[in-house]
């Protein structure tokens, strides 16, 4: 059975990807959507859907916007995983067999530098740590970042 699938890329790849399809060997403009400068495996990630598309734009370490590219062509029998447990097709994808049906800006990231809300902040990597203040406060993950951004930054007293 053939689906639809897609994958997530930096729009600086953008007129690379029209030109010769998703090859991850040509890796160089910008980095891999998770931010690696190399491939991760030999082969094109994949998205089975929205969601999976979601997880990884707002994931995006490029410094920039992305591009979200429709796939034809692949059979599910074809896809290998990951030993971060995410698809990919261990082969190229030629231009024919894509279509870009979507650009995201880049997400609000609360590692910039600004007092972000912490639901507007990239939450692929958000921890489940909790932080205890010498007075015995517990701030929970989501709390974190506010409490250091109060104090002056990063840091403080209280670490």
């Amino acid at each position: 059975m053939v689906h639809r699938w897609f994958h997530v890329s930096s729009t600086a790849n953008r007129d690379s990807i029209r030109v010769n399809g998703l090859d991850w060997t040509r890796m160089s403009t910008a980095s891999g959507i998770a931010g690696s400068r190399v491939a991760e495996e030999a082969g094109v990630f994949v998205c089975q859907d929205e969601s999976d598309v979601d997880f990884f734009a707002r994931m995006n370490n490029t410094g920039g916007p992305i591009d979200v590219w429709e796939i034809t062509g692949i059979e599910e029998s074809q896809l290998l995983t990951s030993g971060s447990g995410f698809c990919y097709l261990p082969d190229t994808i030629g231009p024919e067999r894509i279509t870009l049906v979507e650009t995201r800006a880049q997400p609000v990231d609360a590692d910039d530098g600004h007092d972000y809300p912490l639901d507007q902040a990239n939450s692929a990597y958000r921890s489940g740590v909790t932080v205890t203040l010498s007075d015995g406060q517990v701030l929970p993950a989501a709390a974190i970042h506010g409490f250091f951004q109060s104090q002056g930054g990063r840091g403080g007293q209280d670490r």
